[in-house]
């Protein structure tokens, strides 16, 4: 399709909407779209949102945002109507040169979940650029002895543009001379030339003025000229000669500085000076050319100047002029076509695209941690990519489009366990020798509330007289939470009920913060028989509760005052007191202190579960705490 940019604007709207195509591939999450080189600033593209399955509202909650490689202000993405315009100008040929597929490729990333969709916008080409050849004015010299049907190479014109825009053909200037020798669409190189269809007369005509022609196959079509000055000479008759026109060589790449390329040979049928050749670049070589190359004048050997990279072109087309000494110097052409062969010299480039990070203990398996992408410079199977993770860590890379990757969950987090990982990423090419590249990425573990509170020990036994004073602190229980931060922060409390006709909190507490129990006033064996009390039990949605409690079996001993006290003057004396917990979580056994006799009595709590930590506290379970007071002579037992 051939498109004018020179019509009425009727014309130009209708082109421009045969040119916005897209093709939207939902199972890939690619968007192509097409537009033309040099539309204008605000030139509408697409509906990338929509496109994308993306709603307006979500746009920018989700973080919404378009990079690409290289020149990122071509493209813009209002984020009111999610439509994708050209902010600035777009030149094909500045873009992509001479290659026929010039795209933008553009990376759509959002958050919330983390998503990455490729668009590619397609830059189609209009015919806005003329041919043009190396110079307004080409210089040729001819002996008037050269014989019918001599050939004399020019060198065409080129044109920036591609496919049928670049598409050349040439015509000469009407005279009697010379015919145009054009350049068939077979031929790898594009020969032009003069043909000698008149003997030359210096006589006659010592110069012939031509111009020559180049016109593209646009539409409308675009033209360039230039002009042939051809001086007739009549000495040194024979040119010099090549073995052939056109040497091929092939070359890997980042060979050493001064490799041998070609030893070019021509020659010459005349004699002495007139035989004698000078090799060199024609003067219509290319920059870039010549500063990659040297040849010898005398040898006609052509070396390596500097270092050629694949990466950076992968030919070079060398024209070679072999000059004879004679008075009036004749020339001879042929043309070296340097291949340059791709190794493996790029490591692979890992770019982490976006970072979910810290993850969170509970995190279901599956979640995506991170987005990777990497590339390789180099081509074929030297720039084929592939990625590996380090071992033993619960994580595992998942291939989501060509060169991407996800980092995802593999395995259950514990953060108690391992709080954090140093995840290492290899992506490795498949040269041989393979090159590597390798990036860290440190995942922490986000706590949840996963852990209840534990007590340092199973049981406690104090010794506490009767009689106490008012507050007197009894002991200290302590717990501790494995998990971090206000996860890891732990309260005391016990559960309120009567015991008689008095409340319980009348009797103990205990300190919410520090875990002291303090028996709030003097206790007396010969009024209190049995005191039950049990802690609070934790919140039953405990996983994320933010302050959690584990049970724990305590006791606490109170020993009549004259039995645990000598005669006036006489020593305190010590009776060991020998208690032991029954399987049952409500009851408790307890036996009097070893010597003691039938006059001592004790005061026995438990409380706490004292079973192994389950998938969470069971709110059923209840655990008391009692306080056993044996009159003298008699035998007491917990109340049912």
């Amino acid at each position: 399709m051939v498109f004018s940019w020179r019509e009425d604007l009727g014309a130009q709207q209708l082109l421009l909407s045969l040119l916005f195509l897209t093709i939207w591939d939902a199972g890939s999450g690619h968007v192509h779209y097409m537009v033309p080189e040099e539309a204008k600033h605000g030139t509408f593209v697409g509906r990338i949102s929509q496109d994308l399955g993306l709603e307006l509202a979500e746009l920018v909650p989700r973080l919404f945002r378009v990079s690409s490689k290289g020149r990122g202000d071509l493209l813009e993405v209002n984020l009111q109507n999610g439509i994708l315009f050209v902010n600035s100008r777009i030149d094909r040929e500045e873009l992509c040169g001479r290659s026929l597929e010039c795209s933008i490729h553009l990376e759509v990333i959002v958050e919330r979940p983390p998503q990455v969709f490729h668009v590619e916008v397609e830059v189609k080409d209009i015919n806005d650029n003329p041919p043009v050849f190396p110079g307004s004015q080409k210089n040729l010299f001819m002996a008037e002895s050269r014989p019918l049907d001599s050939r004399f190479p020019l060198e065409g014109a080129s044109d920036a543009d591609i496919g049928a825009n670049a598409i050349l053909s040439y015509r000469l200037s009407p005279n009697e001379y010379f015919s145009l020798e054009k350049p068939s669409d077979d031929e790898r190189v594009k020969r032009l030339g003069l043909i000698l269809r008149k003997p030359l007369d210096r006589e006659q005509a010592p110069e012939i003025f031509l111009v020559l022609t180049a016109t593209d196959g646009g539409k409308p079509e675009l033209t360039g000229t230039v002009q042939l000055l051809i001086t007739v000479l009549d000495a040194n008759d024979n040119a010099p000669t090549f073995d052939r026109t056109l040497y091929e060589v092939k070359l890997p790449e980042n060979v050493p500085n001064g490799t041998l390329v070609i030893k070019l040979n021509a020659s010459d049928l005349d004699e002495g000076s007139n035989g004698d050749i000078i090799y060199s670049f024609s003067t219509d070589i290319l920059p870039n050319v010549k500063s990659k190359f040297h040849i010898d004048p005398v040898t006609g050997e052509i070396t390596l100047k500097g270092y050629i990279d694949f990466e950076e072109s992968k030919s070079y087309e060398i024209l070679v002029e072999g000059i004879d000494k004679g008075q009036l110097p004749l020339s001879g052409h042929c043309t070296v076509m340097v291949e340059v062969e791709d190794t493996n010299d790029n490591v692979p480039i890992m770019e982490f695209k976006s970072l979910s990070l810290p993850i969170r203990e509970d995190a279901p398996l599956g979640t995506v941690i991170a987005l990777i992408s990497v590339s390789d410079l180099d081509s074929g199977v030297n720039g084929q990519v592939t990625c590996s993770l380090t071992p033993h860590v619960p994580f595992r890379l998942v291939s989501t489009f060509k060169n991407y990757y996800s980092l995802v969950l593999d395995s259950a987090l514990d953060r108690e366990r391992v709080s954090d990982y140093t995840v290492a990423v290899t992506a490795r090419d498949g040269g041989s020798p393979s090159l590597s590249a390798t990036a860290s990425v440190s995942v922490e573990v986000a706590d949840v509330n996963d852990n209840a509170p534990a007590f340092e020990q199973p049981e406690y036994t104090v010794f506490v007289k009767e009689n106490n004073a008012p507050g007197c602190h009894i002991f200290t229980v302590s717990a501790r939470d494995a998990d971090a931060q206000e996860n890891a922060l732990v309260s005391y409390s016990l559960v309120e009920r009567r015991v008689g006709e008095r409340a319980l909190s009348s009797y103990v507490s205990v300190h919410a913060e520090s875990g002291k129990v303090y028996a709030l006033q003097p206790l007396d064996h010969e009024e209190l028989e049995l005191l039950q009390f049990q802690p609070r039990q934790p919140n039953p949605d405990w996983r994320y509760s933010a302050s959690l409690r584990a049970g724990m079996h305590s006791s606490v001993h109170l020993e009549e005052a004259g039995v645990l006290r000598a005669g006036p003057g006489g020593p305190d004396q010590q009776w060991p007191t020998v208690s032991s917990a029954t399987p049952e979580p409500e009851a408790g056994e307890v036996s009097p202190p070893v010597g003691a006799g039938v006059n001592s009595n004790s005061w026995t709590f438990k409380y706490g579960p004292g079973n192994p930590k389950q998938s969470g506290p069971e709110p059923k379970k209840q655990t008391q705490v009692s306080f056993l007071l044996r009159r003298k002579g008699e035998a007491s037992q917990p109340r049912q």
